[in-house]
């Protein structure tokens, strides 16, 4: 793995860890958070264990819309700590087909959350890439913006969790 290859993004998300992870884990929660505004996410299909599948279909204005979605392999889960997920491999573990747009880079994202103290949550996602070029590509397509816009609605769609605990 090289640094240069790894797109990264920190955050302390003002929400408890506990559900923060709900959301990353509950696919009615996921498809309240995990695009952009504008963007949604139409479906989602997760099995969160070793080998199950991980796959979101977002929709978007204009038309824009990733198709079936890329139904990739989840790698490990670390209840309410980590959960890692790659396109490169399809459920079970097969060799997965790349095809357009964000199916065209094969990338693994490592999601981490930790206790930050008073009810916060220090969140960290990284997406590996096998080279600089697949790493730019997603980059070019806004991954600061768009994972970082994710992160704060992720934030909000928490903290309303926790509001109506």
């Amino acid at each position: 793995m090289t640094k240069s290859n790894d797109l990264v993004l920190e955050r302390t998300l003002n929400a408890p860890r506990e559900l923060v992870w709900r959301a990353w884990t509950d696919p009615k929660l996921l498809k309240q958070w995990f695009a952009p505004k504008p963007y949604e996410i139409s479906e989602v299909e997760m099995d969160l264990r070793p080998g199950g599948i991980f796959r979101i279909r977002m929709v978007g204005p204009d038309g824009f819309d990733t198709g079936h979605g890329n139904p990739g392999c989840v790698l490990e889960v670390v209840d309410g700590e980590k959960l890692v997920w790659t396109s490169a491999l399809a459920p079970q573990y097969r060799p997965a087909e790349m095809g357009e747009g964000c199916e065209s880079f094969p990338m693994t994202a490592v999601v981490t959350l930790a206790d930050g103290g008073d009810g916060k949550t220090l969140y960290r996602a990284v997406a590996l890439h096998r080279n600089e070029a697949d790493r730019n590509v997603h980059e070019q397509m806004g991954f600061d913006d768009g994972w970082g816009k994710c992160a704060e609605q992720l934030e909000e769609l928490a903290q309303g969790l926790a509001a109506n605990a």
